[in-house]
């Protein structure tokens, strides 16, 4: 296991992260044991949680299972999302961000949380206000670095502009979507991440399962996220995934990879990305991802696995400034 900056904090993170969402659902506590065990095992000091994963239970969980080593691991949650019926149980107004944080530190059975993420931009709260309550809440000493997942790049640019105005704290870190059908982080959100020097925490590198081997053109489980989950079905909708997923498995496996670490590691190989997040549900299925950091992906198969899926368009209009017909390449 190799370990990477988190951006510029001077903190050091496995090239993994494990996603807890399985933990207290799919996984139920002593699976979620075993596979923490496993982690450890294989050097991994990273972990990444959420309040509303499983209703807190998953926040639950990871707090009894870091309880004997909290000051070697990296945890992060995150707070937006509604965890309860009242009209004001979600969002990222101050009010809401100062209850959520409380409530998952009771949880974690922490007294901080190194990474605490904005679960989603909140158009109807002023990011100021969302600023200058994780800057307190700094201050207090309940978060360590703040962070913005699911975030537009013009959005993570605000904040930041914002934040070095006012001498609040910046993001340090940012989490987005990324696979091999979702490249939409490479257009704008990757690169401002470089720019600034942010960490960047990936999930959804198997892209719910469509990159595992289990799916394809004519191949469907009997059951899976992108089978039995409405979220997931939307998500991935559209035949040329599937017809992306048949060509990356079997670019797997005529070249002897496991089709699971293949596209971890394809995630995780982008000089932007800090860890892709991986998950589970029991440490058997585990093990496919743990084997991507054996994998040596230079620079050439990661170009061979690339072109397996339309790239994105650029993020300006000159869409013929990616080719020879211009006034030329600076």
């Amino acid at each position: 296991m190799d370990y990477r900056d988190l951006g510029d904090t001077g903190v050091e993170v496995s090239q993994l992260c494990m996603g807890t969402m399985s933990f207290g659902g799919a996984a139920d506590e002593e699976t979620a044991a075993a596979m923490f065990r496993r982690c450890r095992e294989a050097g991994i000091n990273f972990f990444d949680c959420a309040n509303v994963y499983e209703g807190g239970r998953s926040e639950e969980i990871l707090g009894r299972l870091i309880a004997d080593c909290r000051d070697e691991v990296i945890v992060t949650s995150k707070g937006y999302f509604a965890m309860g019926d009242d009209q004001n149980a979600g969002g990222a107004s101050r009010r809401h961000i100062l209850a959520a944080v409380d409530g998952s530190l009771r949880r974690l059975n922490t007294d901080y949380i190194d990474i605490y993420f904005i679960h989603h931009y909140d158009c109807r709260t002023a990011i100021e206000d969302t600023l200058r309550a994780l800057d307190d809440l700094i201050a207090q000493g309940k978060i360590l670095y703040p962070a913005a997942s699911n975030f537009a790049a013009w959005q993570i640019s605000k904040a930041l502009g914002l934040s070095a105005r006012e001498g609040w704290a910046p993001f340090k870190c940012i989490q987005p979507m990324y696979n091999l059908v979702k490249r939409q982080a490479e257009v704008e959100i990757l690169p401002v991440a470089q720019a600034e020097n942010l960490a960047v925490i990936t999930y959804s590198p198997l892209g719910g399962g469509l990159l595992t081997g289990k799916y394809g053109v004519s191949r469907r489980p009997p059951s899976g996220r992108l089978v039995d989950n409405e979220m997931y079905r939307a998500r991935y909708g559209g035949d040329w995934v599937y017809q992306v997923a048949d060509r990356f498995v079997g670019f797997a496996r005529e070249r002897g990879f496991d089709p699971v670490a293949l596209a971890v590691a394809w995630a995780g190989s982008h000089p932007a990305v800090t860890a892709p997040i991986i998950g589970a549900r029991n440490v058997e299925q585990l093990e496919h991802s743990l084997s991507a950091v054996d994998i040596n992906m230079t620079a050439a198969l990661r170009a061979e696995i690339s072109a397996l899926s339309p790239a994105p368009p650029p993020a300006t209009d000159r869409s013929e400034a990616m080719g020879s017909g211009t006034y030329g390449l600076r």
